[in-house]
């Protein structure tokens, strides 16, 4: 399977309507958001496990050692950027709903003041 054949199958709608377990639309997709990361990290958890087994299998690090590394300056200002990336990327949706309705105000707004004229 091609990466464009695997993003698309990824981000294909289902068929049928959507199963919603929670009364609220927005918790409903609060819970979608959190599922799919749960998803995501229980993934990298386990190639993260099989990583340090492997390493320690082959005598190249210790369990002690992976838990004492302690990262430079920069990798730790690196791993901060990835972070807020990360989430910025992860709460995007919430970002593109207020923005559509800052976009939603100010039109109703400017809509408002050329009735007014």
């Amino acid at each position: 399977m091609s990466i464009q054949e695997a993003l698309a199958h990824a981000s294909a709608k289902p068929t049928g309507k959507r199963p919603r377990f929670l009364e609220s639309r927005e918790n409903e997709r609060l819970l979608c958001i959190s599922m799919a990361l749960a998803s995501e990290l229980s993934v990298a958890r386990l190639r993260l496990d099989t990583l340090e087994r492997l390493l320690a299998s082959k005598g190249v690090v210790t369990p002690d050692e992976i838990e004492a590394f302690a990262p430079t300056k920069l990798a730790a200002a690196e791993r901060g950027l990835w972070q807020q990336e990360f989430l910025a990327r992860v709460l995007r949706v919430v970002q593109q709903e207020e923005e559509a309705l800052t976009a939603q105000d100010s039109s109703s707004e400017d809509i408002a003041d050329e009735l007014a004229r």
